[in-house]
């Protein structure tokens, strides 16, 4: 029986999510041993090497850059660039589940940013979405609560740049190929944090950090091209909810590696956030529209 598109997409969906939480943990497992801004620069410099050869094997490698799209390009290596240091400085000091459930309000920062940017139409119903699904987050960041830190900050500070690196992102023309815009951000990111190594004294590394490093290289890979194929396939009304499976990964993976599990508020509140993505889903699917950017790359 021949899978259908459908099928194959939520797949790659999964997959994709999958990829992304695998390197996290990784990442997460460094931290305390090799300093952020040296492990950010040596992944940079293997998932670089990587993504401008399979960029070179399209043809992309080359490929000529409007003004404007240049513009889009250096706002999204902001994004990028901060999305990393602020969600890896977070998930370095909180729960895996907990830094993963504050990032599935990406939907909803989106649209409501794609609202007020580009003027796209927001009904009353996404908008009170939008506004429950905040107050989702709320619950799982509990700002005065006892186990508020500034770590929690970061992470909400991390969804604003995504969210910036995902607005440049929509403006790129279809005349940028996907595979050059990774090899800038890519490159951008080895080449900022080796610069910001040299501002720390570099710890040394055994095998197995040097095999989490390359892990996480392998993983961040996968997950961009997953999600790549995942655009050339199916309905996004019918694969986008599929990128939950993070959540369920990082509980998963929270649990049997760092024996992290979040309390019922925290749950309540992805649960809430969750909810909201989904009935967002639900009204673009309604409304016939297509979201370009529901199930981008996570943080690098």
């Amino acid at each position: 029986m021949t899978r259908s598109d459908n099928l194959t997409g939520a797949i790659l969906m999964m997959a994709s999510m999958a990829s992304f939480t695998i390197n996290d943990t990784f990442m997460k497992a460094l931290a305390g041993e090799v300093p952020l801004f040296q492990v950010l620069f040596l992944r940079g410099i293997f998932t670089t090497v990587a993504v401008a050869g399979i960029a070179w094997w399209m043809g992309a490698l080359f490929a000529r850059v409007s003004r404007r799209d240049a513009g889009s390009i250096l706002l999204r290596m902001v994004g990028e660039i901060g999305s990393a240091y602020f969600f890896l400085t977070a998930l370095f000091n909180m729960p895996i589940a907990n830094m993963t459930a504050i990032l599935q309000a990406l939907p909803l920062t989106i649209t409501l940013a794609a609202a007020l940017v580009f003027g796209d139409p927001i009904g009353w119903r996404r908008m009170s979405a939008i506004l429950i699904g905040f107050v989702g987050v709320m619950l799982i960041v509990r700002p005065g609560a006892e186990d508020f830190t500034v770590y929690s900050i970061y992470a909400l500070v991390a969804v604003g740049f995504v969210t910036l690196r995902d607005l440049a992102t929509r403006r790129l023309s279809k005349e940028t190929p996907t595979m050059l815009v990774t090899v800038i951000t890519s490159t951008s990111i080895m080449i900022f944090f080796g610069l910001a190594s040299l501002t720390i004294d570099w710890a040394p590394m055994d095998a197995r950090a040097y095999g989490l490093t390359f892990g996480a290289a392998v993983m961040i890979i996968g997950g961009y091209l997953f999600s790549i194929m995942v655009m050339r396939v199916g309905e996004i009304s019918f694969i986008a909810p599929f990128r939950y499976t993070g959540l369920i990964w990082a509980l998963l993976l929270g649990w049997l590696v760092f024996d992290e599990w979040p309390g019922p508020v925290t749950l309540l509140g992805a649960a809430i956030v969750v909810g909201s993505g989904m009935f967002m889903l639900y009204r673009e699917a309604q409304l016939g529209r297509q979201t370009r950017f529901s199930h981008g790359p996570r943080p690098r």
